[in-house]
């Protein structure tokens, strides 16, 4: 798979090729991902968007640098991302981190953009009460290894729906693996550009964009207030509650995604 040179980091990214119809799909993975947590989408919507899903610096495959982990940052390295690899627009969705990102390019570089899809994300800075928990994980993590916090992680990033459903038993167990395999060096770079992120909200009447908005019925880090009320601000927008989902729910319900996705991107 293909790596390229953006700024000073290696972006390593997936590329299912250009379509007929022209139209691209590009993904922006959540905090501690990779693009393989879109693979369900990508795979469903190959065959009529070329789907491009990087991984940001220090995450997934790309390389980890000494800094360039605050979203002004990750959003200059998507921008030009984009625009060396796509002759025009493109749809963008980010989840979470990666939504921070989409809202940060629709405000400030809408040229590049279709449409933006904002899923398990908010518009407003981390809460100030969640801060200290999220540097004692990410101290936790370097010190002793994420694997001893994976549970943790999974409370967060996961629904109670998924986690208790037998069903999804080898699902839940990849994703603790993914988990524990994370560099305990650079977890805590990811984290601290997470948690310090200035937040875009008052900026968000600025997006003049098709935008759908998706939230997990059951999803703790980013609630689904957080999601009415950046539907509230940003006219026009869609607004798609997956059900027994929580902040992963690309992974957690892929189809019901997948159709959200399809239905908004055919409607267009």
């Amino acid at each position: 798979m293909p790596a390229i040179k953006i700024r000073d980091a290696e972006i390593f990214y997936k590329d299912t090729g250009k379509v007929a119809s022209g139209e691209t799909l590009v993904f922006a993975h959540g905090l501690l991902w990779d693009n393989e947590m879109f693979s369900a989408q990508v795979e469903a919507l190959k065959d009529d968007y070329r789907c491009i899903a990087f991984d940001f610096r220090g995450q997934g495959q790309s390389e980890s640098t000494p800094s360039g982990y605050d979203m002004g940052s990750l959003a200059l390295d998507t921008k030009e991302l984009i625009e060396t690899l796509v002759d025009g627009p493109v749809h963008f969705l980010g989840l979470s981190m990666g939504g921070f990102i989409g809202m940060r390019l629709a405000i400030h570089h809408p040229d590049l953009l279709k449409s933006v899809l904002l899923l398990e994300t908010t518009a407003d800075p981390e809460p100030e009460e969640n801060k200290p928990r999220y540097r004692k994980l990410a101290f936790i993590a370097k010190w002793f290894g994420v694997g001893i916090i994976a549970d943790k992680i999974m409370d967060i990033m996961f629904s109670q729906s998924f986690l208790n459903d037998t069903e999804k038993a080898e699902v839940k167990q990849k994703c603790i693996d993914r988990l524990k395999m994370l560099n305990r060096w650079e977890f805590g770079k990811a984290v601290k550009g997470v948690i310090d992120r200035n937040g875009v909200y008052g900026a968000l009447n600025k997006i003049n964009l098709p935008t759908l908005i998706v939230v997990g019925d059951e999803d703790v880090a980013t609630t689904p207030a957080k999601a009415e009320r950046m539907h509230k601000a940003i006219k026009g927008s869609q607004l798609i509650t997956i059900e027994k989902a929580g902040h992963s729910s690309c992974m957690e319900q892929p189809e019901a995604v997948t159709k959200a996705i399809t239905g908004f991107l055919n409607a267009l």
